[in-house]
């Protein structure tokens, strides 16, 4: 394709931003997976798609002469503790390409190997969270939710020691940026406001060069990367999901998802659920996610003070009226999805409590999540038919659902486009972790990618749901269920 275009402006900006670094060779490379339309997308030469080639560059064996490795350094709170630096320990940007429609991408190596950042770390990739990142992160692309995504996976012929010894894998992973607010901590840490200066200059050209012409564009900075976290969360709330570890370093400045590790979407529904080992006090839990990125956007304007005026506690006044915000556009936020997802065109203040009513009635009833919403469009006309099958408690079920019924009948709109509508919103397929767990199982036991395969196919098309993939539609059964997943660091 002779319109790739490859560009390195982190790398132009030189140090501390980040420090030069080529991937650590490995012993015998294997594809694991390709993603061709993203590749297309991105305008990749074919001589890379799935070739030889592809797989030297997307192992670290070669650096192509239009890269330019990096490691990214950047701090960071985790779980609530501050580490003045972190940085890119198994990862390297090698490039940004400019796709078709000219946006900008980083392409990037995870698992490629020691970087100046590695704290002692091999630098390298389990399999299992590798598989896990590429099915997740894809998924998200499919159901809408801005997100990092997957361009290849491939195996090292490596082992890597973590509690066992694990196959290698490497990821190739892709984003608008990997610049996180954890970026902006790194520099603050080190007083240099020259600096931090310079870095969000290069963010807002970057990301929000309409914050270039306000009369603050450090604050417009703030604010737009507020709203966007505050979709974000929404969104990964509206469908299940549970990020995990919402570090500040797991934060991504353009409001996209990042950082897949301890990651899942619920089954059962449960706003207390966790799936991280590691989140032993249930700070990262789904109902918790809004409160959590509102404190790690409060440490975000706690960077930019210095940049919004040189009055110390007027530029604390700015930042709080800003971060105050928050809390408003991500409900309004939520209330939109929700209402989408309950058949209701115009969300009001009372749909509310009819959607607040209804999580309750999911929760007390152990109802799994994603089928909940997606059965409901066969109650639309019969309460008895539908999602009722997953309530236990029939009375409390019906009151509820002749309510909704009600409500539905006020917009005037025919039932039956009320149910299409619902069934493009509300997902069938979704990576339940039961059946992640299981690819996972399956390749680095068996190296067998058959069931890997497979639901990179049908979550491609998470709305449509056919013969085909009707198994992967069903919550796990009990002796399925995975209560715990892993970053594999």
């Amino acid at each position: 394709m002779s319109n790739f275009t490859v560009q390195h402006s982190l790398a132009d900006l030189g140090a501390p931003f980040s420090e030069p670094c080529n991937p650590t060779p490995v012993a015998a490379p294997q594809w694991l997976a390709f993603n061709a339309e993203l590749a297309a997308e991105l305008c990749l030469p074919q001589q890379y798609w799935h070739s030889d080639d592809g797989l030297a560059v997307f192992s670290g064996n070669t650096v192509p002469d239009w890269a330019s490795p990096l490691a990214h350094a950047y701090a960071g709170h985790q779980f609530g503790h501050f580490v003045p630096q972190l940085g890119d320990g198994r990862a390297l940007l090698l490039a940004e390409v400019l796709s078709a429609d000219n946006q900008r991408f980083d392409i990037q190596l995870k698992g490629a190997g020691q970087t100046p950042f590695s704290r002692r770390g091999d630098g390298r990739a389990p399999l299992g969270p590798v598989l896990r990142e590429y099915l997740v992160s894809e998924a998200m692309h499919a159901l809408g939710v801005p997100t990092t995504r997957a361009l290849a996976a491939v195996l090292t012929g490596d082992w890597v020691q973590r509690e066992t010894a694990e196959p290698g894998a490497i990821l190739t992973r892709v984003a608008s940026s990997h610049i996180r607010i954890g970026s902006f901590q790194y520099l603050a840490a080190r007083g240099d406001h020259a600096q931090l200066k310079t870095f969000a200059d290069y963010v807002i050209n970057r990301h929000y060069p309409e914050c270039a012409s306000e009369a603050n564009p450090y604050l417009a900075l703030l604010a737009a990367v507020v709203a966007a976290q505050a979709k974000l969360i929404a969104k990964w709330m509206s469908m299940g999901f549970i990020h995990g570890v919402m570090n500040t370093d797991n934060m991504s400045i353009a409001g996209e998802t990042i950082d897949y590790g301890p990651c899942a979407f619920m089954d059962s529904f449960n706003p207390a659920q966790v799936y991280s080992f590691i989140d032993t006090q249930g700070r990262y839990a789904w109902g918790n996610q809004p409160r959590i990125a509102s404190w790690n956007l409060a440490r975000f304007a706690e960077t930019l003070l210095p940049l919004l005026t040189e009055q110390p506690e007027q530029a604390v006044e700015l930042a709080t009226a800003v971060l105050q915000d928050f809390n408003g556009l991500n409900e309004a936020e939520f209330l939109h999805l929700m209402a989408a997802k309950i058949g209701i065109v115009t969300a009001t203040d009372t749909d509310e409590v009819l959607i607040r009513d209804l999580l309750n009635l999911m929760s007390a009833n152990n109802a799994d999540f994603s089928q909940s919403f997606r059965l409901l469009s066969h109650s639309v006309s019969d309460i008895n038919a539908g999602a009722a099958v997953l309530f236990a408690d029939k009375q409390g079920w019906t009151s509820w659902a002749k309510k909704w019924q009600q409500r539905l009948a006020t917009q005037g709109i025919a039932l039956i486009k009320v149910s299409q509508q619902m069934d493009n919103t509300n997902p069938a397929l979704i990576a339940r972790n039961h059946l992640v767990a299981e690819a996972i199982k399956q390749a680095t036991e068996q190296a067998d990618l058959t069931l890997f395969n497979r639901l990179q196919q049908a979550l491609a098309k998470p709305y449509t749901l056919s013969d085909a993939n009707a198994d992967f539609a069903l919550p796990p059964q009990p002796q399925q269920l995975v209560k715990n997943t892993f970053c594999g660091t």
